[in-house]
């Protein structure tokens, strides 16, 4: 397994989109597969009883929280470069390592470099990203909720070290010291796993737009037997035979199932990628969400 740690930035959205391999989304939901640790105060911001669903923007936007609240922090040199990412890949002859795999890694990695300490639920945030096949992605913000500096180990030697116990209770194969013959096979490998999760990416999208297309509110199928439904309710109501307005009222019923069939199926479609490997744009977000500043200093956010 080998670490490498990129230059900090002031933008979280770059390190997540690079983390994912795909620009950032207001309407691609990240999972937990997809998100495999993060610092335990993100707790905080859910109810017992929600479900955790946020976008890959949302995500970017809760590691910039501590840089709008604090936007004087900097380091001892006066950097306020505020956003870590690390990526550690395994080699490409590796198993497939399991959800939990992932997340053991993540944590020891994140109190490996500082950004991470046991029972230190007001440090930085910072969130794991296992996205693309034999990587992780290590985010941070290295502004703590009380505006202090993260500070860091000796990352080369630490890293070093922690890599080499991961791979040994792991099973993990070390990298090589020298030219390895197989390189060619093994970047064959990887690469074959990236077409197969591209591929699954396409069809995907293929299939949200299929979902578009029976929702959409003027040409969709959906929309059309809606219509009907609405106009043989509206001429039922018009009738003087008793059971003419109970029908209207029934049909009435019916067409408002429709439409939130319609609502359900733009939701889902919503959380679906747009188009596949080709998409080089953000999606644009629905009318009614909203990604604003993030909340002032003190409060909570809860997500639904």
């Amino acid at each position: 397994m080998i670490i490498r740690i990129h230059e900090r930035g002031i933008d979280p959205n770059d390190a997540v989109a690079e983390a994912l391999g795909r620009p950032v989304s207001r309407q691609e939901g990240l999972t937990d597969h997809t998100v495999v640790a993060h610092w335990p105060g993100l707790d905080a911001y859910f109810l017992d009883d929600e479900e955790r669903g946020w976008t890959s923007a949302d995500w970017a936007q809760h590691l910039n929280i501590p840089s709008w609240q604090h936007r004087h922090a900097a380091n001892e040199q006066g950097d306020r470069r505020a956003i870590w990412h690390a990526t550690a890949r395994l080699h490409p002859d590796d198993r497939d390592l399991t959800l939990p795999e992932w997340a053991e890694i993540a944590h020891r990695i994140a109190r490996a470099t500082g950004i991470h300490h046991p029972g230190d639920d007001h440090g930085c945030r910072w969130i794991a990203v296992q996205a693309q096949p034999g990587r992780l992605d290590l985010l941070a913000n290295l502004i703590r909720a009380d505006g202090a500096w993260t500070q860091q180990r000796p990352l080369f030697k630490t890293l070093t070290v922690e890599s080499r116990r991961i791979e040994a209770e792991l099973g993990l194969i070390a990298p090589r010291t020298g030219p390895d013959p197989q390189q060619a096979v093994q970047q064959t490998r990887f690469a074959g796993r990236s077409t197969l999760q591209a591929d699954a990416i396409d069809v995907i999208a293929q299939l949200g737009g299929l979902l578009r297309q029976l929702a959409d509110e003027h040409t969709g199928p959906l929309s059309t037997v809606r219509g009907l439904v609405e106009h043989t309710a509206q001429r039922l109501d018009r009738l003087p035979d008793a059971h003419g307005p109970g029908s209207a009222h029934q049909l009435e019923l019916i067409a408002r199932r429709l439409h939130g069939i319609q609502q359900d199926l733009t939701a889902m479609a919503g959380a679906l990628p747009t188009n596949g490997r080709t998409s080089g744009t953000t999606p644009t977000p629905p009318a009614n969400r909203v990604i604003g500043p993030p909340p002032a200093p003190g409060t909570s956010r809860h997500v639904r």
